[in-house]
């Protein structure tokens, strides 16, 4: 019976383990900037975002903000042994290099930086000109 409860204790954080490189994800609005650490399979070991520090409002769209969300994420990330990460940004905030700074400087490592901003090609169709 104990080898049984034993078998299946802390299956969650066996299955996870140390993980040593990583995705990060950056979305950076104009009003919030939001970033998720990944392990190479997409699932997500952690994310975080200003509000969480305590920011609230228009605070949370500057780009100093995305620097303090960016470095609590990373030194979060220690815990379970992250040490680089491809970096994706998307969005048109201000935020987007700060995070960058953020989790260089919170001890991650960045290989590579991809920016994924969807961009607009084609566009709409014009409006008909006005009669005369």
């Amino acid at each position: 019976m104990a080898e049984d409860s034993k078998k299946y204790s802390n299956k969650k954080t066996s299955s996870r383990g140390k993980v040593k490189f990583g995705r990060a994800y950056v979305f950076a609005s104009f009003n919030n900037t939001i970033i998720t650490l990944t392990d190479e399979e997409g699932n997500v070991l952690m994310s975080g975002s200003p509000a969480r520090l305590g920011f609230k409002n228009s605070k949370k769209g500057t780009a100093y903000v995305a620097t303090k969300a960016a470095e609590d994420v990373a030194l979060r990330s220690q815990k379970v042994g992250l040490e680089s990460v491809d970096v994706f940004i998307r969005g048109p905030g201000s935020g987007r290099n700060a995070a960058v700074k953020g989790l260089v400087s919170g001890g991650l490592r960045v290989n590579s930086l991809t920016d994924k901003t969807r961009i607009p090609h084609g566009g709409t169709k014009p409006r008909k000109a006005p009669r005369k």
